[in-house]
């Protein structure tokens, strides 16, 4: 449902803190023209965290205008209070986005059965294709692959966007649930070898500054030109590394 080169956009922001409509809409060009083939507003990218509700929705209505169907549009709408994450979610349908991006609750570090029935609620309670977004290094908490796997089961969660850094874990999920739900690559630096173990594509942070060549070696890579996308992946490293300083 969801593949490709994916950008985790930034919020710009004025100078008095408040956001600044007028250069988003202009990144969102930026990203269509070369080649984006999914916006994701909202993301840790995007600032999510330090966005109140009127911000958040604000932001992400605008993306949805601004993108105008011309490419789809996954609203970051998660939170560590299961409550806010459904507010959130319910407003991003009303909205017009084309799904959702949980990420697992941060800071309170709940159990592995903590952690699923938070994302069943939002399954059962929105109506809405949903992408689990899996980064211990923001939350402090793994989403274990048997988690993933237990979660595959809802028809509305299509994809986890990975970024624990483990080939291993991304392997378990593939090898139990692949057939059930897509994984995403949620770092950059590890885009070429988790498609190759059978990812559909890439959250991207670099594709912020260079879209054009993200989307470039994510093509290849999804349409077995390995030869290409082990070239762009080596030249693009040392750039991606930087990104994450």
């Amino acid at each position: 449902m969801f593949q490709g080169s994916m950008v985790a956009i930034v919020t710009p922001f004025k100078g008095d803190g408040s956001f600044d409509e007028e250069a988003y809409r202009q990144l969102i060009e930026f990203q269509i023209e070369n080649g984006t083939d999914v916006i994701v507003p909202c993301g840790t990218t995007g600032e999510s965290a330090t966005l109140d509700f009127e911000e958040h929705d604000h932001v992400i209505k605008t993306c949805i205008d601004q993108v105008n169907k011309r490419v789809q549009v996954i609203a970051g709408t998660g939170a560590n209070n299961t409550a806010e994450a459904v507010h959130l979610s319910k407003n991003a349908k009303q909205s017009g986005a084309d799904g959702l991006l949980l990420v697992c609750p941060y800071y309170n570090k709940p159990s592995q059965e903590g952690v699923y029935q938070h994302y069943k609620r939002l399954a059962e309670e929105v109506a809405l294709p949903q992408v689990l977004y899996n980064v211990p290094g923001r939350t402090g908490i793994n989403m274990e692959a048997n988690t993933t796997v237990r979660l595959a089961e809802f028809d509305n969660i299509v994809a986890i966007k990975e970024a624990s850094g483990s080939l291993t874990q991304v392997s378990e999920i593939l090898a139990n649930a692949g057939e059930k739900i897509d994984v995403l690559s949620g770092d950059d630096f590890l885009t070429f070898p988790m498609i190759a173990c059978g990812a559909k594509g890439i959250i991207s942070v670099s594709a912020n500054a260079i879209p054009a060549q993200v989307k470039q070696m994510t093509s290849a890579a999804l349409n077995g030109d390995w030869e290409t996308a082990r070239k762009m992946h080596l030249e693009l490293l040392a750039f991606h590394t930087a990104m994450f300083i």
